[in-house]
């Protein structure tokens, strides 16, 4: 579920990359927009950021409202999760088939019915749940990581309805880029697409429709950090859900 969102938010806005017939009046905006697609489809690890303020984000405590993460081609990722509608936060680490949660109070208050999530989030407090990408309750989390798959779908998105439109060499996080505006499904997107070569995307805004969606790429195929939770940090995931079972 968590997946899902990712590509939702970020995927959907990478069809912009695509090229199309319509930009080829525009050969600069296309020639950046194919280098920055690939760039983002080849690179063997990316940090990203995703923020949205979109009216879709209030429809379940599931879905997230911001996420910061390092990931790689090889599964392994760092960072944290943030859901929607005061539904917390999860810091999580994966290395191989080895994944480490550590949920806030909020998280575990939004996920465990009535009071009892107090008394998880207090159980658990300060410590990472352990597991590996075949326990169910992990899985979600893991499948975060999975870049290989959104690299997949940048690389399967339709061509966009409308031409890409250049604008002029702006700055963005002290970064020149120049900004690639389009519509897409009543969406006004617009991709910053970094000035110097290599073109790589630096960021995709979405907005209109009840969308109001940013994801900004940096870091490209730069190692995510491989430090891991210490085991006496850590609790086996077996013993958490041995422990909802009573509550």
């Amino acid at each position: 579920m968590v997946m899902t969102a990712l590509l939702s938010a970020a995927v959907s806005a990478t069809l912009l990359l695509a090229p199309s017939a319509a930009a080829a009046d525009d050969p600069s905006a296309r020639q950046l927009a194919d280098e920055a697609r690939e760039n983002l489809r080849d690179a063997e690890s990316v940090h990203l950021k995703l923020t949205d303020r979109g009216k879709d984000t209030s429809t379940g405590r599931t879905r997230p409202a911001s996420m910061d993460l390092a990931l790689d081609r090889d599964g392994n990722c760092a960072g944290t999760l943030k859901m929607a509608r005061h539904g917390g936060t999860v810091e999580i680490v994966k290395r191989g088939k080895q994944v480490w949660m550590k949920p806030d109070t909020a998280f575990w208050k939004a996920q465990v019915p009535g009071g009892q999530g107090d008394e998880v989030a207090e159980l658990f407090k300060n410590r990472w749940i352990h597991g590996s990408t075949s326990d169910a309750m992990l899985k979600g989390l893991a499948d975060t990581c999975d870049l290989d798959s959104l690299q997949d779908d940048i690389g399967s998105g339709d061509d966009p309805p409308t031409a890409l439109k250049r604008g002029e060499k702006t700055e963005r996080d002290g970064t020149d880029v120049y900004p690639l505006s389009g519509k897409d499904e009543g969406k006004n997107i617009t991709m910053y697409v970094t000035a110097d070569s290599p073109h790589q995307v630096a960021e995709i805004v979405q907005r209109g429709g009840g969308t109001d969606r940013s994801v900004t790429f940096d870091d490209y195929d730069e190692p995510v950090p491989t430090r891991t939770p210490p085991p006496e940090d850590s609790v086996d995931v077996d013993k958490l859900q041995d422990e909802l079972q009573k509550v």
